[in-house]
């Protein structure tokens, strides 16, 4: 199976066309709730896309990228409400302020590999809660007591209430992370990243600065992780420190192996599975929901060790055999008809 002959399938050609209109329709067709749970699935989707960059591509292990996400959410709920800027304003900072926070603490972390660096990213996330709640900051914080944020509506000309049209802009904010990080990964960035993974040192013999592209990496993987948590706030409309634990983190980290670490439409699926699979591990048992969410994990850990990667290569294999059978077909109904 090529990837040639994927793109060639009309699946392969129209699948993501088809799964934009699908979701398009989402806001139209389903109730608030549901449109507001979508919404969800989209900001975490985001926030493990940031990961993936990270670990999936470059190789390096974080443990603490909930942090990140609180710092977009804090950077957008304080410039919203202690300074009244427009949240079409306040994304953007809040992404430039995460990029600048992954790079700062990508720089240090440069010496750091393996169990190593994600035993500082673990203390940044269980630090930064607590910084959160320091008295100095509560003009800006607001302590334990968090800040609110009012709900944005809808521009004038679109017949859409709040909640569809904060899944519209987060639909189209989460498709502009999807193309950026395909592009980066199929770009010569994207592939010097990959060539520090496999080797660090070959990848130094062959020209590549591997501290740059680590750096790079971490900036990159903590400002997409960023744009979630700013997204986050504006959709809940509220930001505390205990909203960030470092369950946070590791909820992160599982949705990107579910999905399938390093492939990046899998994101989705992770994301899905950390939304949804806590709710259903509690309906299955109240008391027990914490070792119900943990079998379903081992479970599909078991049956699939690539997580949802190893559907999405399943299907591919599928396109791939559908398109050779058809093209057998083709050519066999044309060998008949000129004979």
């Amino acid at each position: 199976m090529t990837a040639s002959s994927n793109s060639r399938s009309p699946a392969g050609r129209y699948g993501p066309v088809i799964a934009i209109l699908i979701a398009v329709l989402v806001p139209v067709l389903a109730k608030d709730f549901l449109v507001f749970q979508a919404t969800q699935l989209m900001v975490y989707a985001i926030a493990i896309m940031g990961l993936n960059i990270l670990v999936g591509i470059n190789g390096q292990l974080s443990l603490g990228h909930g942090a990140f996400y609180a710092l977009g959410a804090y950077t957008v709920a304080i410039l919203m409400d202690g300074y009244g800027m427009p949240y079409g304003w306040a994304l953007p900072v809040a992404a430039l302020v995460t990029f600048a926070a992954g790079f700062a603490f990508g720089l240090p972390a440069l010496r750091l590999e393996g169990i190593y660096l994600a035993l500082a990213t673990f203390t940044l996330a269980i630090a930064l809660p607590q910084i959160l709640k320091l008295s100095v900051l509560d003009p800006w914080t607001g302590g334990v007591q968090g800040i609110s944020i009012a709900k944005p509506e809808a521009p004038a000309f679109l017949p859409l209430n709040a909640d569809q049209w904060l899944y519209v802009l987060t639909l189209a904010i989460t498709c502009l992370v999807y193309w950026l990080a395909r592009n980066l990964i199929g770009s010569r960035t994207g592939r010097a990243l990959t060539a520090v993974k496999d080797n660090a040192l070959a990848a130094r013999t062959m020209g590549i600065n591997v501290a740059l592209y680590k750096t790079l990496a971490f900036s990159v993987s903590a400002c997409f992780t960023g744009i979630a948590g700013a997204l986050s706030a504006i959709v809940v409309q509220y930001v505390s420190p205990d909203s960030f634990s470092f369950y946070l983190s590791v909820a992160i980290l599982v949705g990107l192996v579910v999905g399938g670490v390093g492939w990046l439409p899998g994101a989705f699926l992770g994301a899905a599975f950390i939304l949804f699979v806590p709710n259903i591990a509690e309906g299955v048992s109240k008391g027990l929901s914490g070792a119900v969410y943990g079998v379903l994990l081992i479970a599909l850990i078991v049956l699939r060790p690539g997580g949802s990667a190893g559907f999405g290569a399943a299907w591919r294999g599928l396109l791939s055999h559908t398109g050779r059978t058809t093209r057998q077909i083709s050519l066999s109904q044309e060998k008949e008809t000129g004979s």
